[in-house]
């Protein structure tokens, strides 16, 4: 990856990025010495968009064929979250089904 500072890019605007990006995919800029933002161009974004996507359809498609996942009415739906709301639960959203202890300024478990 190409690393541009702060400073080159405030003196040479956008040729700066233009030209870091002529052989690779993305730049990096620099603040004070540490890598802060990457830019990509808009077309090699949107790919790596596309692939997120895909990425979690794949995994939703694994969970539905799976049985990890449950179907019904938006308000059966809303009655649950409730019920682990008030329970002092809630979905723990960095592992699949898994439920955690309520936390935060709007949950039941909070002091």
């Amino acid at each position: 990856m190409q690393i541009l500072s702060a400073n080159e890019l405030k003196t040479a605007g956008v040729s700066a990025i233009t030209r870091a990006l002529e052989h690779e995919r993305e730049a990096g800029v620099t603040v004070r010495g540490r890598l802060r933002y990457v830019v990509l161009e808009a077309e090699e974004f949107q790919r790596l968009r596309d692939l997120e996507l895909e990425l979690a359809l794949q995994e939703t498609s694994a969970d539905v064929a799976a049985g990890r996942c449950v179907q019904e009415s938006v308000d059966d739906h809303l009655a649950r979250l409730d019920a682990l709301r008030l329970s002092g639960l809630e979905l723990d959203p960095s592992v699949h089904g898994a439920l955690q202890p309520a936390r935060g300024p709007f949950s039941a478990a909070s002091p």
